[in-house]
């Protein structure tokens, strides 16, 4: 595995569309929600159970298609790039199934557990093209969920935004506050392809990343992780932590209480092609 030497304006594709070549699977462990925070216990049966599987990941048509392992196991995993990036530009399409939680992580270190997650969280109350920090502090920066509309037989046929009198994850101030920027809801709305493929871009620029999402070519979200203002976030603990460059994870989530299926459905995958990066 290799330390990625970018040159700005260099352009390269992290897909070859045949082979996982350039990539490398790990499990999605359990890991502290903040540097120097409480250790998970690795003898306990959650991390036993996660240590079990890396998730499935395969080539077909064309696309990264990640599921979990075994199928309805709730087991999930993360997909690393074997060269780590600094500042960049990310594009990729993705296609996920309803209901999936999934996202892109940024300046991932080597568990994939760790770092700056672009989210993809297609499933009730889920949010996309927002901000998580995983095991760095645990910040969600978003201004609005998802939820799914329904025909008359019950079959899922469109993104709505989610109601906050029902909703499972609720979108708070606090999170509204993170953002420099969020588009209006009714733009990512009118912008997302249900059922197709979703052109998603993410840059990611700085020690302290300044992080902005487009959808389709509509820009949604920006993030300024070192003016944000969060309990359990240190900015300079992460950067010691991820350093100035660090993997591209692609997530498949494990299933969890109380969400269960909610959250990944039992023969639900998640499907992405088209991946480049260009050095900035």
């Amino acid at each position: 595995m290799s330390e990625s030497r970018q040159e700005r304006g260099r352009v390269v594709e992290l897909f070859d569309g045949r082979t996982l070549d350039g990539w490398h699977a790990v499990p999605r462990l359990p890991v502290a929600a903040w540097p120097g925070g409480p250790a998970p216990d690795p003898g306990s049966p959650e991390y036993l159970a996660a240590a079990s599987s890396v998730g499935g990941w395969s080539v077909q048509d064309g696309a990264i298609v990640g599921t979990q392992n075994p199928a309805g196991s709730g087991l999930g995993g993360y997909l690393l790039t074997d060269d780590r990036y600094g500042d960049f530009q990310l594009t990729f399409e993705v296609r996920p199934d309803w209901p999936a939680d999934t996202g892109v992580l940024v300046r991932a270190s080597d568990l994939g557990a760790q770092g700056f997650q672009v989210l993809i969280d297609h499933r009730r109350s889920g949010g996309i093209g927002g901000f998580y920090g995983n095991g760095i502090g645990g910040f969600h920066a978003l201004a609005y969920g998802v939820d799914v509309a329904r025909d008359e037989s019950g079959r899922p046929v469109g993104l709505v935004e989610d109601d906050p009198a029902t909703t499972l994850e609720p979108v708070t101030a606090a999170k509204r506050a993170l953002l420099s920027y969020a588009a209006p809801a009714g733009e990512f709305f009118r912008a997302w392809r249900w059922g197709d493929w979703n052109e998603m871009s993410v840059r990611c620029v700085g020690a302290y990343p300044v992080l902005t999402s487009w959808v389709n070519g509509v820009k949604v979200y920006e993030v300024d992780t070192g003016a944000i203002s969060h309990p359990t976030y240190d900015r300079a603990a992460v950067a010691a932590l991820l350093g100035r460059s660090g993997r591209i994870a692609l997530e498949v989530h494990n299933s969890d209480e109380p969400m269960g299926a909610d959250r990944w459905a039992p023969d639900a995958a998640v499907r992405w092609r088209n991946l480049r990066l260009e050095g900035l």
